[in-house]
């Protein structure tokens, strides 16, 4: 099969009255999905060239996916938009993918005439009971291949507007069959979802239903601030498997869903199988927490960045975590291949370090309308002198051990990840340079606390700044801890001296 519209319609025959989708007390069947995904790809059809992003501006819902899919279905790709972000963040986005269609639904419809969007607006609730033109599908899916574009995610971009990563259907085939291949879900099994479909993780619970039969139970945000609840809610649900980013299982453990309090009433606990994590480097006395809880459950530790579509390395850790321990990022998945390059392009000796690059079918196309971006990080392998193979180079300083297990070491730039999002603290920057009163300010990530300072000179004061930056950024991007310095170090030659302000931030 060579696209995700192909696994929706041999799961809609293989388990037509089964539920693709829970939430609450609601539920979507496949054959439901594939309906609602038809009927929105008859109306986009009808408005929209192929080829073409469409914009969608939705919460999580049964809606989004049937609209992701039915924009993927008509040939277009979608380019999803968190609600939940400043307007000022949503209009960078809309710059960016030019897109001439937007799909809200009617809950956010009030969201549009700020964003000043002058497109055509779909509203999704109409898009699911549009009358369905098979016809029109069967000429449109024709012209899909596996290089098709099926979705543009966007991440923070060093030059202070967001960067939209494009994926195309067999980049997301080969990441959910790696991933696959390693936790062996079926039609059995109850996926948690913690992720917001705008984020390269809900690709997971949003699609291996698709491919494997299995069940999504879409979760309420609301529901992470109350941990017990939450545990409570995976255990009613029957969930087996988590695909979380680190920070959504930090959360719960942190906040104390684990802890038992006199009085409490007694849990019941999920049928957990294995726990898939990734996103950042997790606290390991917090997933020591977890393994405490669940014993004969499988936990894996997965990295990878948006730009390979999903995850391409896992770890499966087989004993009790030590505090101390440096756990790996472990080998590549099945479709993907890992390498080492040094500061010269060429390969390191074993144990030394190097910048971990990645290869294979499940790259992504690139970056959005910005081919010097994409050039300078999808590039010609330079150990490869025979013929043309593309590579990733993402960046993250690594080693590899004797037993081909990689190790994340760093960054070779100051980018970093937070609450499971990468970051560039240049976007940061620019942002708070343009508030009035500011002269300098440097962003520092500390990650032991897990918290994003922001030194700056000047005379705003704290509160102005951490309101301007919310009408701006999202708000895993606004620092917790902002500092006003008298002068900002100075090195002789004039700029900031960045080591002397990252001291600051770790004493």
């Amino acid at each position: 099969m060579y696209s995700i519209i192909e696994h929706l319609y041999a799961a809609a025959k293989l388990h037509p009255k089964k539920s693709a989708y829970i939430k609450g007390s609601d539920a979507l069947s496949f054959e439901e999905l594939a309906s609602d995904a038809e009927a929105a790809a008859s109306m986009i059809i009808k408005t929209e060239k192929p080829g073409r992003p469409v914009a969608v501006l939705a919460s999580r819902s049964f809606l989004t996916p049937a609209c992701f899919l039915g924009i993927a279905m008509a040939g277009c790709f979608y380019a999803p938009m968190d609600p939940d972000a400043p307007d000022a963040r949503l209009r960078q986005i809309l710059d960016v993918v030019k897109a001439d269609t937007l799909m809200v639904d009617k809950a956010h419809l009030d969201r549009l005439e700020p964003l000043g969007f002058k497109g055509n607006i779909i509203l999704m609730e109409d898009a699911v009971s549009t009358d369905i033109d098979k016809e029109a599908i069967s000429r449109s899916m024709e012209n899909i291949t596996d290089d098709s574009p099926i979705y543009v995610l966007f991440t923070s971009g060093s030059t202070g507007v967001p960067k939209g990563v494009l994926n195309s259907h067999r980049a997301v085939l080969c990441y959910l069959d790696g991933l696959n291949n390693v936790i062996g879900l079926n039609d059995t099994d109850i996926i948690g979802n913690q992720a917001p479909f705008d984020y390269i993780a809900a690709i997971r619970d949003l699609y291996l239903p698709l491919v494997t039969g299995a069940t999504t139970v879409m979760l309420d945000p609301s529901e992470f601030a109350m941990p017990k609840r939450l545990i409570a809610k995976l255990g009613e649900a029957g969930v087996t498997t988590l695909c979380w980013s680190s920070t959504g299982l930090e959360i719960p453990a942190k906040l104390g869903a684990f802890d038992s309090d006199e009085g409490d009433e007694e849990i019941k606990l999920p049928p957990l199988k294995r726990v898939v994590y990734s996103g950042s480097v997790i606290s390991n006395p917090l997933l020591r927490k977890w393994q405490d809880a669940f014993p004969d459950t499988v936990f894996i530790n997965q990295y990878g960045p948006t730009e390979a579509t999903g995850s391409c390395s896992y770890y499966i850790i087989d004993h009790p975590v030590e505090a101390d321990e440096v756990i790996s990022i472990g080998r590549p998945y099945k479709h993907y291949q890992m390498m080492l390059l040094d500061a010269d392009d060429k390969e390191p000796a074993l144990g030394d370090t190097g910048e971990i690059c990645i290869k294979g079918p499940a790259l992504a196309l690139g970056y959005y309308d910005a081919p010097e971006q994409t050039a300078s990080c999808f590039m010609d392998n330079p150990l490869e002198t025979h013929y043309r193979e593309r590579i990733y180079r993402t960046g993250d300083i690594g080693r590899i051990d004797a037993d081909g297990n990689y190790y994340f070491l760093g960054r070779k730039d100051r980018q970093f990840k937070h609450l499971g999002h990468r970051i560039e603290p240049e976007e940061l920057e620019q942002k708070t340079m343009l508030i009035d009163g500011i002269t300098a300010c440097m962003c520092v990530y500390n990650e032991k606390e897990k918290n994003i300072y922001l030194f700056y000179s000047g005379t705003a004061d704290k509160k102005g700044i951490a309101l301007a930056l919310r009408e701006e950024l999202p708000s895993y991007m606004v620092p917790r801890k902002i500092v006003c310095l008298d002068e900002m170090p100075r090195l002789p030659n004039g700029k900031i001296d960045k080591k002397a302000v990252e001291a600051m931030a770790v004493k």
